[in-house]
């Protein structure tokens, strides 16, 4: 079966894959240290106000694309015009750049499982982390293999696959009903027991209370945008993917709705655990917090080992816990990241589902091999800042202009509104489509251009370079590449 054939079985399906793939790895260590550095409380503002005024309008608009079409972003452009196919291959080089790197932050975490039962890492987690994990340290670089991650990236792999090259019920509905009920009741676990934690009521304040001078800092708004495109997934084109699978009947807004909701009450709630656990570490040790505060890989496998450490017994419990909930929510993400590439191989060369995600997942092990030597974490810094900051918020950009504006959104609007009851989209939806959020996103991308550039050494630079080549480059190869659907 092809996988434009394939259809959700239930919308309980569609709606555990679509949460499974905004709720991730980002919800978890970005947004607590993001509300934190912009102003504490006072960023609920910002955050709430850009998830309603873009989060769910773009959700709206990918899954309406996505349903309307019954394609993927390839299809879809080449189907407003074929000249535009460029553009919808360039945009799942974006995706597929975050799919070979985001594998190995899981891989990490994977590691860390064992480890998180005895407390293995040690009392120098940093050095753990750095010099045995990474072995970053070795002067090797790009040609000294970090033999644990490299396994354990081989290993992560393999279960993407697995799950991924099966019937899309069979394999993703299946994985998702298991892990998206199993991540939700491990987190609230964990908060439930880091609330009780001395010092906890420190850590929640601190994220909570309000610096009500930041509400006039553009750039905190900025922040607020930034973290709900990069928290929902926007412009990675699974969405339209996942969307491209829905049944006539389906009501896109209650969807959208359910999506955005679990989606950002899943980080707020994880927030509040990450801060009451920093609270409890910065009380007992008397250590400054803002000293803790970090994101990405510096409170995931530095500053919680820590803290595990000085949660005597209960770390042995709430450690593996941790690295367990880091390890579903990167699968279900990375696993969602897999669709759209698989999507769009299957609808221009033929394929069918098994071999086309076969196909992604082995060019996606060749370049993901770099991340696994002493130089990987370096080089994997260097892809996230290029991909987000510049590939997946161009993305956007590019969707509005082709579909809203060139393709024209009544068809979209009709399609959305088919099957919705308590909530129907007008004219305001499409004001905020067409004329308002194109310009905050371009903003959004100029200030991440720009603040790149500032902080930009030797390497980065050289490495950047390379990727805007293979960004401009591997699209036009594959557009040119003769289709093998004979409707293609």
């Amino acid at each position: 079966m092809s996988a434009d054939k394939q259809k959700w079985s239930s919308n309980l399906n569609f709606l555990l894959a679509m949460i499974g793939s905004a709720v991730g790895l980002g919800n978890i260590w970005r947004y607590p240290y993001v509300a934190y550095t912009n102003g504490g409380g006072a960023f609920l503002v910002p955050y709430i106000i850009s998830i309603i005024c873009m989060g769910i309008p773009l959700l709206f608009f990918e899954y309406g694309s996505g349903y309307t079409f019954k394609a993927g972003i390839n299809r879809i452009v080449r189907k407003i015009n074929k000249k535009y196919e460029y553009f919808g291959w360039f945009m799942l080089t974006s995706t597929f750049l975050i799919l070979s790197y985001y594998c190995t932050v899981v891989a990490w975490d994977a590691i860390y499982i064992p480890l998180s039962f005895f407390k293995g890492w040690g009392t120098d987690t940093n050095a753990f982390f750095n010099n045995v994990v990474l072995e970053a340290s070795n002067p090797g670089g790009i040609f000294h293999i970090a033999i644990y991650v490299m396994i354990a990236m081989l290993i992560i792999w393999f279960i993407m696959w697995f799950i991924s090259h099966r019937n899309l019920n069979d394999g993703v509905g299946r994985f998702n009903k298991i892990f998206i009920p199993l991540l939700f009741v491990m987190m609230i676990i964990i908060v439930l027991f880091a609330v009780t934690l001395p010092g906890a009521n420190i850590g929640i304040m601190t994220l909570l209370t309000p610096q009500p001078s930041t509400l006039t800092n553009v750039n905190i708004w900025l922040s607020a945008f930034g973290q709900i495109l990069f928290s929902l997934s926007v412009g990675m084109c699974i969405s339209i993917a996942y969307a491209s699978y829905l049944p006539e009947e389906t009501n896109i807004p209650k969807n959208a709705l359910i999506v955005a909701i679990s989606n950002c009450s899943f980080e707020l709630f994880t927030a509040i655990g990450v801060f009451s656990i920093l609270g409890f570490m910065s009380t007992t040790n008397n250590i400054p917090l803002d000293q803790l505060v970090t994101q990405g890989t510096g409170l995931a496998f530095i500053v919680f080992p820590q803290i595990f450490n000085a949660m005597g017994i209960f770390g042995y419990i709430i450690g593996p816990l941790f690295f367990l909930c880091l390890l579903f929510a990167g699968l279900t993400s990375n696993i969602s990241v897999i669709e759209p590439i698989a999507l769009a191989l299957s609808e221009k060369f033929n394929f069918n589902r098994s071999k086309s995600v076969t196909i992604t997942c082995i060019l996606g092990i060749l370049i993901s091999l770099m991340f696994g030597t002493s130089m990987g974490s370096t080089l994997l810094g260097i892809f996230d800042t290029f991909a987000n900051n510049f590939g997946v918020v161009l993305n956007v950009i590019i969707e509005i202009i082709l579909i809203a504006w060139i393709y024209g959104i009544d068809d979209i609007l009709a399609n959305i509104n088919k099957n919705a009851t308590f909530l129907k989209l007008g004219k305001t939806w499409i004001t905020l489509i067409k004329y308002i959020l194109p310009v905050v996103v371009f903003i959004i991308w100029i200030t991440g251009i720009i603040s790149n550039m500032l902080t930009s050494d030797t390497l980065t630079t050289t490495v950047e370079l390379i990727l805007f080549g293979v960004l401009f480059i591997l699209p036009l190869i594959i557009t040119k590449l003769p289709a093998k659907t004979e409707d293609y």
